[in-house]
């Protein structure tokens, strides 16, 4: 993966590849790569109910800054998903961050 991407022409060569002709063409390949790794999305793999009512009150807070609404109230969360929420809530914002959310 990323040692991968991090190879240049010099890594190339540390690595056994002897011929010019195919160290350019690897290097090559490794710049497409690269492009191609930053042009992809990341994946959440986390309940859509929990992040919605993460990102929904991030955004509401955002607007508060800004001076277009009153402070928002905290999320609030089915009982059957709290669990699973705190667990989003503390992997976005770890330790004491996690009181911005939690109130």
């Amino acid at each position: 993966g990323s040692e991968l991407l991090a190879l240049d022409k010099d890594g190339l060569k540390m690595i056994g590849v002897k011929r010019a002709g195919s160290i350019c063409l690897l290097f090559e390949e490794i710049k497409q790569l690269k492009q191609a790794s930053q042009d992809t999305a990341t994946l959440i793999e986390y309940s859509p109910y929990c992040f919605g009512k993460m990102l929904d009150y991030l955004r509401l807070k955002r607007l508060h800054t800004l001076g277009l609404i009153d402070e928002p109230a905290l999320p609030e969360v089915c009982e059957s998903q709290k669990k699973r929420f705190e667990k989003v809530v503390k992997y976005y914002f770890p330790g004491t961050c996690s009181k911005f959310i939690f109130g």
